[in-house]
Formats: structure tokens, sequence, C-alpha cells
């Protein structure tokens, strides 16, 4: 699982799309939260790692505050 904690320059980047599609073809999920985030609920945020990594989060979701694309299933 790659975790990316960014900015507000990343807003709907079309660089990190293909960078997204790009990992999730190979095998790896992402997950991304703002850095603001991290810094004022850093606890909200292991939590969601916590419940991803146990399987509890399993489809895409895509929100303001979370970006989580699960892997694609290889062959």
């Amino acid at each position: 699982m790659v975790v990316e904690v960014d900015g507000s320059q990343h807003a709907d980047s079309e660089y990190d799309a293909k960078r997204n599609a790009f990992m999730n073809a190979n095998g790896w999920s992402v997950v991304r939260f703002w850095n603001a985030e991290v810094l004022r609920e850093r606890t909200a945020v292991l939590d969601t790692l916590i419940a991803i990594l146990d399987g509890r989060v399993g489809e895409a979701v895509l929100s303001r505050d979370l970006v989580y694309l699960p892997a694609e299933r290889l062959a």
C-alpha cells in the first residue's frame, strides 16, 4: 500500500491520476490524505489506515479528505 500525504497543489492533479493508475495496475493500493488532516487528525488517519489494512475498507473512496484506490487484482 502506498500512503501519500499531499498538499492542496495536488487537488485534481492529472499527474497524480496517471501515477495512481500505474500503481494500481501493478498491484499497489493508494491512499491519500491531505497534510493538514495528518497534522490535525492523526488518530483518525491512523484508524483509517488500520481499517484499510484489516480489510474493513474494500471499495474505492473518493472524498474531499480521503482518496483510497484499492489495487487491481493481478491474475
